[in-house]
C-alpha cells in the first residue's frame, strides 16, 4: 500500500513560483509518478510524469518551459516546480503514483494524493 500527501500549494500572483512537495509512504520503487490537476469545473487533466529513475519526464503543452517535475529517491519524494504561473493553472494538483514504470499523458494512476489547491490571481 502506498500513501501519498502533497504539499506547497498556496495563492500567490501571475508570474510568481511555487514548488510542490509530495511525500510517499510505502514503496515507489519501479514506478512512474505523475502530477495532475483538476479546475472547477474541469475534467482531471495530466500535468507530468516522471519514471522511476527520473530520467525520462512528459509534461503537457501548456506547462512545457515552465514546470519541471523531478524526484528523489533516497527520500521518496517527488517535487513540480512551477514557474511564471498564470491565472489558467488554477486548480487542485494531485500527485499520483502508476504500479508501472510507464510514460504517459494518461490520467490513470492506482494510488491518489489527497490534492492541494493552487490558486494563480491576475
Amino acid at each position: 500500500q502506498v500513501q501519498l500527501v502533497e504539499s506547497g500549494g498556496g495563492l500567490v500572483q501571475a508570474g510568481d513560483s511555487l514548488r510542490l512537495s509530495c511525500a510517499a509512504t510505502g514503496s515507489t520503487f519501479g514506478y512512474a509518478m505523475g502530477w495532475l490537476r483538476q479546475a472547477p469545473g474541469k475534467e482531471r487533466e495530466f500535468v507530468a510524469v516522471i519514471n522511476w529513475r527520473g530520467g525520462v519526464t512528459k509534461y503537457v503543452d501548456s506547462v512545457k518551459g515552465r514546470f519541471t517535475i523531478s524526484r528523489d529517491q533516497a527520500k521518496n519524494m517527488m517535487y513540480l516546480q512551477m514557474n511564471n504561473l498564470k491565472p489558467e493553472d488554477t486548480a487542485v494538483y494531485y500527485c499520483a503514483l502508476r504500479r508501472a514504470n510507464v510514460i504517459s499523458t494518461s490520467t490513470e494512476y492506482d494510488y491518489w494524493g489527497q490534492g492541494t489547491q493552487v490558486t494563480v490571481s491576475s
